[in-house]
């Protein structure tokens, strides 16, 4: 566990009520991300990774040009992310935990890529990827 001191040098500083670095090193930055019930997040930015839903949600994305897009997300779902600006939206009632891998190095993800590793996605995850790079 790092000391405080150390946490909160590292501690995502684009979302920090939302979210609590859990590890990070050269390629990867794991968050632990948490909203309460209608909760709200600033607009931030992240680097492309993938999302591992813990808890069912209905979230609100919105671009930095507007474009909304809500989602449904499920236990255990995993959904890859491109680097985009947005904020978020709880919509639900209840907590919405999930946690965020988001890949830091390009290179690390040249990589991943050259090796044959493939993030997968479903259709809602395709549809909010298409219209964050619009």
């Amino acid at each position: 566990m790092p000391s405080e001191r150390l946490w909160r040098k590292t501690r995502p500083k684009v979302e920090p009520a939302h979210s609590k670095l859990a590890f990070e090193n050269e390629w990867v930055q794991v968050v632990d991300v948490h909203y309460g019930p209608h909760e709200k997040s600033r607009m931030h930015e992240h680097p492309g990774g993938v999302v591992v839903v813990l808890t069912e949600g209905h979230l609100k994305f919105t671009d930095q040009n507007g474009k909304v897009q809500e989602v449904y997300a499920k236990p255990g779902e995993s959904r890859w992310f491109p680097p985009f600006k947005h904020r978020v939206e709880n919509l639900g009632d209840t907590a919405y935990n999930a946690v965020y891998v988001g890949i830091k190095n390009r290179g690390a993800s040249a990589t991943a890529e050259k090796e044959g590793v493939h993030p997968t996605s479903d259709t809602q995850t395709e549809r909010i990827s298409i219209s964050a790079t619009r």
